[in-house]
């Protein structure tokens, strides 16, 4: 049976692994082609944190793309990088014909200082990856996106964050509140192409951007080397579902409906995928 997004084309970006992988696999098993970018480089500002995905990350992700039987165009490209990001379009395009859902979704996660201790590299890049880099994403798709003339569905990554002020996340709750503004000025700019622009606003999931030793530490300050048994409950404390990382699949299902006809009129819209955290 065909899929609900059979004959699209979608371009993702941190399509390495994590969120990114499992968007493109969900997107991958309703039909969708995918145009997948990652960055495959570490960022200096996250030493002491995690490492972000590698080259081989992203070939597996063609890899389990390609073995749902859906075409895959991958490119290592930051998206600090415009001209990066419109070859990756441009190559995608060419060779799979069409672009109708960019999904904005890499990031990078720095945490734990006082907003007046944040390291000032560390909020220049997450002001450049989180916020201007999803700008960029859209700057990059937007001509084949609005020249298909068929609607379309731009779905950016936002977080909990970009609900809440979270004490001691300055840089990154900046820049999350910042995508929702700019999902909010393109869904009135897109309405008139059929194009609908949302942000989706997730939790903490399980991905190496939030399970890793410098969060657990952030929970678990008593603890030298802390593991993720030792900081679960502090971290399900966050949710009245008690769930302390969502399954990235989860989001990626919200990201297969935001992308779908079944939201055809759904534009605008800040989707939590966050199990009630977002509540006051």
């Amino acid at each position: 049976m065909a899929g609900q997004l059979e004959g699209k084309v979608a371009f993702i970006t941190g399509a390495a692994r994590g969120q990114g992988r499992a968007h493109a696999l969900r997107l991958a098993q309703e039909g969708a082609d995918i145009i997948a970018v990652d960055i495959c480089a570490p960022v200096s500002s996250l030493e002491g944190f995690y490492e972000l995905a590698t080259r081989e990350d992203l070939d597996e992700t063609v890899r389990q793309v390609e073995a749902l039987d859906r075409r895959i165009v991958a490119r290592e490209a930051d998206v600090r990088d415009l001209a990066a990001l419109q070859g990756a379009v441009e190559d995608g395009v060419a060779e799979l014909g069409r672009l109708d859902i960019v999904v904005a979704n890499a990031g990078i996660f720095t945490f734990g200082e006082d907003t007046h201790k944040v390291d000032p590299q560390a909020w220049q890049d997450i002001q450049d990856i989180n916020l201007t880099g999803v700008w960029q994403t859209y700057a990059a798709a937007a001509e084949h996106l609005i020249a298909g003339g068929a609607g379309g569905s731009v779905i950016i990554i936002s977080s909990l964050a970009g609900f809440k002020g979270l004490a001691n996340v300055a840089a990154y709750t900046t820049a999350k509140h910042g995508i929702v503004g700019l999902m909010k000025v393109l869904a009135n700019e897109l309405g008139p192409h059929g194009i609908r622009v949302n942000t989706i606003h997730p939790n903490s999931i399980d991905t190496p951007m939030v399970k890793n030793t410098a969060a657990y530490k952030l929970f678990r300050p008593d603890l030298e080397d802390p593991k993720a048994e030792d900081a679960e409950d502090a971290f399900a404390s966050l949710n009245p579902m008690g769930k302390a990382w969502i399954e990235p699949e989860h989001v990626s299902n919200a990201v297969a409906w935001l992308a779908s006809d079944q939201a055809y009129y759904v534009s605008g819209a800040e989707l939590p995928v966050d199990a009630a955290a977002a509540v006051h």
